[in-house]
């Protein structure tokens, strides 16, 4: 199996129908105020990188990173991991891993000292995989509510 990832524009056909498959997936898990997604707008706006992969030329996942100005120290930036999802039929095949691998190594050429990342409590695979690529836990950020359903890391690059 080829495994390509590479930056595409979210609103095209097959990544529009797994952007929707993840919505419904994540519809299934929390209440919709604790789904904290964006949209194809926004994940097409400056300052989005949007990585998508491809099995064999087929759209198999996806995950974006945003640039963000961090309110924690002023005049700084950080990047912030959103939408990642890999099509089930795929998981457990080091996808995953793969992608955030390739989100990292954008934050590093965008000179972001650290990434955060808000995921749910459901996702135990998630949460696996962000803790054996180095994140660490930590408090909300950037106004994210702490509702219980959310849990928030950062990993420093």
């Amino acid at each position: 199996m080829t495994v390509e990832i590479a930056a595409e524009s979210p609103d095209q056909g097959a990544i529009g129908c797994l952007i929707r498959e993840s919505d419904a997936y994540y519809a299934s898990l929390y209440p919709p105020e604790q789904n904290h997604l964006l949209d194809t707008t926004e994940l097409s706006a400056p300052g989005v990188t949007f990585l998508v992969a491809r099995c064999d030329g087929v759209v198999a996942g996806f995950g974006a990173i945003a640039v963000r100005d961090d309110d924690e120290t002023p005049g700084a930036r950080y990047g912030e991991i959103k939408r990642m999802y890999v099509a089930p039929a795929m998981r457990g095949a080091g996808l995953g891993r793969k992608l955030l691998e390739a989100l990292e190594a954008r934050a590093r050429a965008l000179d972001l000292p650290r990434l955060l990342l808000e995921t749910g409590t459901l996702q135990p695979e998630a949460l696996a995989l962000y803790r054996t690529a180095g994140f660490e836990e930590r408090g909300p950020f950037a106004g994210y509510p702490d509702e219980g359903f959310s849990l928030f890391f950062e990993k420093r690059l």
